[in-house]
């Protein structure tokens, strides 16, 4: 697993193993928050081992920006955290995600003392602030990519955890395009030093405003895409036909992982559209 730290208290791990998905550790001396927590138990314990044995500090806070699994798989290894998410993660993990873990344990045994743990702390509307140490992170609602996902700023270094509002891609299929769009006009206006993305590299100052339009042109490009083929009377298998690059994006991102997601992107919206069309 990539470690790096962005400023002297906040350090961000990127898996080797999963999507180059991302999770940030916060550290103070009264005690570590923990932003997402990895999808495989042998990350995840990375943290916890920079966290308790070489900075000595206890982990106080997880976050779950969202319910997925690749952000929250690891939770259950931070014995005695509070955890805090969203109420509609709550929600999810009790459901959606109890499920998917049992399909998951079926499939890759290094899964098997994984356990969904649900929050103990949640809010359901705007904003709430946790305070660690001089540490103020301020957690809000950012649907889109998820119904319940949130960011997280740490205030005093103007750092975003974005979790999955902000990919090299955005991806909507679990979610909304018109909510995550609202919610990618809402960041450039918050004055950042740095994003960390839910997976990829650490967005830096000087390029934020051009990474989030980007994202936002991508979105405008599908949504003029989709409605010209909607028009025509094309198949759901044409909507495939729309390539990623000619929506304004590399599919070089994730390992071309993006190039996949691109292509849920197209059929959810597809679908989206055909069923207004057919009211």
């Amino acid at each position: 697993m990539l470690r790096e730290r962005v400023s002297d208290d906040v350090h961000i791990f990127t898996s080797e193993l999963y999507a180059q998905v991302t999770a940030g550790l916060i550290v103070s001396p009264d005690g570590a928050a923990v932003i997402d927590t990895m999808a495989f138990p042998s990350e995840t314990l990375e943290i916890l081992d920079l966290a308790q044995n070489k900075l000595n500090v206890p982990v106080k806070y997880v976050i779950n920006t969202h319910y997925h699994a690749d952000h929250t798989y690891g939770t259950c290894l931070f014995k005695g955290a509070e955890v805090v998410a969203h109420r509609k993660c709550h929600d999810l993990l009790n459901t959606v995600g109890r499920r998917g873990l049992k399909e998951a344990k079926a499939d890759n045994p290094a899964l098997d003392k994984i356990e969904v743990i649900l929050p103990d702390l949640v809010f359901s509307r705007g904003q709430i602030e946790l305070h660690l140490g001089k540490k103020t992170l301020a957690l809000t609602h950012s649907p889109g990519h998820s119904p319940d996902s949130i960011t997280v700023l740490v205030k005093e270094d103007r750092i975003l955890f974005a979790g999955d509002t902000m990919m090299p891609l955005p991806y909507f299929v679990d979610g909304s395009m018109d909510d995550i769009y609202r919610s990618l006009q809402a960041i450039p206006p918050m004055g950042l030093e740095n994003i960390v993305q839910g997976h990829g590299e650490v967005i830096l100052r000087g390029e934020i405003d051009e990474a989030v339009r980007s994202n936002l042109r991508y979105l405008d490009n599908i949504r003029r895409k989709m409605e010209r083929l909607i028009e025509k009377g094309k198949s759901r298998e044409d909507a495939l036909e729309i390539d990623i690059e000619s929506c304004g994006k590399s599919r070089i991102p994730l390992s071309g992982l993006v190039a996949r997601l691109h292509q849920r992107n197209m059929l959810a919206l597809y679908d989206q559209y055909s069923k207004k069309k057919a009211r």
